[in-house]
């Protein structure tokens, strides 16, 4: 994020760079970045001239350099979008020779989504070499989710509760562009200086604040067994918007993070947030389901967690409803 924030400064600066490879797992950054050049390098009387926009099932390496090599019209500089230019994966390394004596004039943006260049080749070298721009946009872990949240939201104005924003998370995933269009629909109804809550996520967007795997999970910890069957009743009832696959790779990696605690030795509270890689807002959750699972009771979860991982994939277990193995695995963990 702040890589992202120092090259919209250098921008808007007007420190231009004549390549800009944007590549990696997470789009949203990629789109960000194109969408901000597109928007701001040139006035809205140049850019009918002077700003192309090319997509990669379009276009071969010879079209764009074609491009890339035109000089501007009645302008200091011309701008050239390629999107989707993963669809040229098989021939990228052909743009080489434009990277190695660019066009000055000429700003050159390259939307290579879920792929990256190989470092060791040609192309890498000859983008760092003449001081453009090589962006790799990494894909966030699940648990580094909830802080980004927080920090877009806090440059926006608004502020989030720990059990709104992993209510977000475990809704929506890990894809960053899902999650910033909901909280899109969130700032259209809420003012600013709002703090977002668990009550505001369940309005409007739709996530049950008391029957979600956020609230099994900590029912499961605390071994409440009347807590967890309820969920796992209104489970079975939305099997849609609840798929048994997601419930048991997040007890999964529960009970994985369960065994990792038994075996630190210092179980200090912001200790076991650094190493377990949680919010510190949910470690108690974390020392509370330890003191309720030794060491042993663990591993035999994660064993029986595996086989229903099998299971609720369709594996041994084809006529037994995802409703009635979920209520059976919380029997034998609980049991």
């Amino acid at each position: 994020m702040d890589e992202v924030k120092q090259l919209v400064s250098d921008i808007k600066s007007g420190d231009l760079k004549p390549i800009y490879f944007l590549m990696g797992e997470e789009a949203y950054y990629i789109d960000k970045i194109s969408d901000f050049i597109e928007a701001n390098v040139l006035d809205e009387a140049e850019k009918g001239f002077n700003q192309i926009v090319l997509y990669g099932r379009d276009v071969s390496i010879d079209d764009i350099v074609s491009n890339a090599k035109r000089y501007p019209m009645m302008a200091e500089r011309q701008v050239v979008i390629i999107k989707e230019a993963q669809d040229l994966s098989r021939t990228i390394e052909k743009l080489a020779p434009y990277a190695e004596n660019p066009q000055p004039t000429t700003v050159l943006v390259i939307n290579y989504k879920y792929k990256k260049l190989d470092k060791r080749k040609a192309l890498y070298k000859a983008i760092h070499k003449n001081g453009s721009i090589v962006f790799e946009s990494k894909k966030l872990y699940e648990n580094q989710v909830p802080d980004w949240i927080r920090r877009v939201l806090k440059g926006q104005g608004y502020d989030i509760s720990p059990k709104a924003a992993q209510m977000l998370v475990e809704f929506l995933g890990t894809d960053l562009s899902k999650v910033n269009n909901e909280l899109d629909k969130l700032k259209i109804v809420l003012p600013k200086c709002t703090q977002i809550t668990p009550e505001h996520i369940e309005e409007n967007i739709g996530v049950s604040k008391d029957f979600n795997n956020f609230e099994l999970r900590k029912a499961v910890g605390e071994r409440n067994v009347v807590k967890a069957h309820q969920i796992a009743k209104y489970f079975a009832d939305n099997p849609k918007d609840n798929p048994m696959v997601v419930t048991v790779a997040l007890l999964f990696n529960f009970f994985s993070q369960l065994l990792h605690l038994h075996g630190m030795a210092d179980k200090n509270p912001r200790s076991v947030a650094s190493a377990l890689r949680v919010n510190p807002y949910f470690v108690n959750e974390y020392l509370t389901a330890a003191r309720n699972y030794p060491m042993k009771k663990v591993s035999s979860v994660i064993a029986l967690l595996r086989e229903f991982d099998v299971k609720s994939k369709g594996v041994g277990a084809n006529a037994v409803p995802q409703g009635d193995l979920l209520k059976e695995l919380l029997v034998r963990i609980l049991g």
